[in-house]
């Protein structure tokens, strides 16, 4: 089976940019973190979460796409 990979990326107060790659295969989901090496499974809600570690570890709550 095939995976597929998307990313949520913030930055910080100070302008750094923090990602979190999502990786799809089957009905899991991978998360790990550019940053920290931070990973987790996730089955519901990855891109939620992938959000929640990045403003509780790394302060980033700036969308850059905003």
């Amino acid at each position: 089976m095939a995976s597929t990979t998307s990313k949520v990326s913030r930055r910080d107060e100070d302008g750094r940019e923090h990602v979190v790659h999502v990786t799809k295969s089957g009905p899991r989901r991978e998360l790990a973190c550019d940053t920290c090496d931070w990973r987790q499974g996730a089955q519901f809600l990855p891109w939620l979460k992938a959000q929640e570690h990045l403003a509780e570890a790394h302060r980033a709550t700036i969308d850059p796409t905003a």
